[in-house]
């Protein structure tokens, strides 16, 4: 009899890995969870402080410290090591010191036999995922990068505070970069079904004048907002790529605003970008192409056309 282990390792024990190793354990996600950092005490740190919380939680999760060699078998490797951020420096600045981390990173796990799924958080997280795709030269669908994800959860929860309601009520995508010149396609964005649109108009006495680009210059920086309160931000994204691993290793068939890479969609070519995607056992199965408005791809293609700009300079230089 065969019986298959779900095993998940996190690269990096930061803020951002420990958290998304709490969210794996609290929800009970997968039956394993590895954790790897350069520096080995704080990840047994980690794993000793984790595994105390398995007797009040609904399963047991084994944790433990783990070495690149010991991803041969895991499902999925998920990359949260990365330059620090803070402010003054956008993503983009932090590209070339993230992807050299990646390099050590990819490049020994490769070496194991891996032949899962990686998924990409490290900032910039367009750049990295496609840097890590061409390191690793695994197909297209096992390499996700965490994308717009956190950006669209962001922008639903400023939609649901305009409409005073839950925020899984709001269907909404940020697109493009993870980054400042993300986009949001308005035209396709609905709350319970009804065209935010037709919402907005239907109820200028409650919710009045609505400014667009307000709403997504407010999601573009509101990770800089918690940065600059509270140093780093990482339940967000730790939740969020929880969501993730859960869509793949459950065969959810979940759409989720991730980057991949982009083949012809959206008449763009060899690229990461954050776009709607179905998730599943087998990674990024398909791309939902969203019927953008002619502004709305103009806006799209801005935003991919820095993506791969500084994609371009990363990887000559590194590669």
């Amino acid at each position: 009899m065969n019986v298959s282990t779900s095993k998940v390792a996190i690269v990096g024990c930061g803020f951002v890995g420990s958290s998304t190793a709490f969210s794996l354990v609290t929800q009970g996600i997968c039956d394993e969870v590895m954790m790897i950092d350069i520096n080995e005490e704080k990840a047994l740190g980690e794993v000793k402080d984790l595994k105390n919380a398995i007797r009040y939680l609904n399963r047991n999760v084994r944790v433990r410290v783990g070495h690149y060699e010991d991803c041969k078998d895991v499902d999925i490797v998920i990359i949260t090591a990365a330059v620090p951020g803070g402010p003054g420096r956008s993503r983009l600045d932090m590209a070339e010191g993230s992807a050299k981390i990646c390099k050590s990173i990819v490049e020994p796990i490769m070496a194991s036999g891996f032949d899962g799924i990686f998924l990409v958080v490290s900032n910039p997280v367009d750049i990295m995922a496609h840097f890590v795709y061409k390191l690793s030269g695994l197909p297209k669908n096992q390499v996700i990068g965490t994308g717009t994800s956190l950006d669209s959860a962001r922008l639903a929860n400023f939609i649901a505070d305009l409409v005073n309601m839950d925020p899984r009520n709001v269907h909404a995508y940020c697109m493009g970069e993870h980054g400042d010149s993300q986009m949001v396609p308005w035209s396709t964005v609905t709350v319970a079904g009804k065209s935010f649109y037709d919402l907005v108009d239907d109820n200028k006495e409650l919710i009045g004048d609505v400014d667009l680009d307000e709403l997504v210059r407010m999601t573009t920086r509101e990770g800089w907002e918690i940065v600059t309160r509270k140093g780093t931000t990482y339940y967000g994204i730790a939740s969020a790529c929880a969501g993730i691993v859960k869509a793949i290793l459950q065969d959810e068939n979940r759409i989720i605003p991730v980057s991949t890479l982009l083949e012809g969609e959206y008449g763009e070519h060899d690229v990461f970008a954050g776009v709607p995607v179905v998730l599943n056992r087998t990674g990024a199965s398909d791309i939902g192409v969203l019927r953008l408005t002619p502004e709305e791809l103009a806006k799209f293609k801005a935003s991919v056309a820095i993506i791969r700009e500084n994609s371009e300079a990363i990887e000559k230089k590194l590669l």
